[in-house]
């Protein structure tokens, strides 16, 4: 869940993924030491060392997929949400405006553009391909799903990123299943939050 000034959400996300938070470096040390991967390792420490940063641009929940990959070795993955003002009223020429935004990114290149239909009824669409990164020699893979909250006041960003691209087809569906279970009221209260599914196990173990 989100906490204020933010509005509140609710979401689940699928086996292998941990929420990570600046408090947790000496956890998820621990648990990448156990993998025997040391680019996950590697992976892990840059990311507590931009915790900060990402948390200056509307971020507001972070998690960590780690999935074992044969024969060795562990395939990482990073979640964000992001919630940030809509800038204007309508909310679906909010979600087109920063859909396209995305793919006309000259770091971007998309291979899958389409609108998702949600349970809350709510604008939805999924943008996912290869991002390049300054100083990076291989691209990494992105999927992110911008959709609106209820207020219509606040845009809402789901990204799942990896250096794994061997794994696209997989982690698009891991995002797309977790847009599925966003909810804005406590699911606790109101009854069990949908479950998405996704091909990530299947792929990787």
């Amino acid at each position: 869940m989100t906490q204020n000034p933010v509005p509140p959400l609710w979401f689940r996300l699928p086996p292998g993924f941990h929420s990570i938070g600046p408090d947790d470096r000496a956890t998820f040390n621990g648990l990448t030491q156990a993998t025997g991967s040391s680019d996950a390792q590697r992976d892990l420490s840059q990311l507590m060392d931009s915790l900060e940063e990402l948390a200056e641009h509307d971020v507001v929940h972070i998690a960590i997929g780690l999935h074992p990959e044969e024969p060795v070795g562990v395939a990482t993955s990073l979640f964000a949400l992001t919630v940030r003002p809509a800038g204007q009223p309508n909310p679906r020429l909010t979600v087109a405006r920063t859909a396209l935004a995305i793919t006309r990114s000259p770091l971007w290149t998309s291979t899958i553009r389409r609108f998702i239909d949600l349970p809350s009824g709510l604008p939805c669409c999924l943008v996912a391909g290869t991002i390049s990164v300054p100083a990076v020699e291989h691209g990494l893979f992105q999927a992110r799903v911008a959709t609106v909250h209820p207020d219509g006041l606040h845009l809402v960003l789901l990204d799942l990123t990896s250096a794994s691209t061997q794994y696209a087809a997989a982690y698009t569906d891991i995002v797309e299943a977790v847009a599925h279970t966003v909810v804005f009221s406590n699911p606790d209260a109101t009854g069990p939050t949908p479950t998405g599914t996704s091909r990530i196990l299947d792929v990787l173990l």
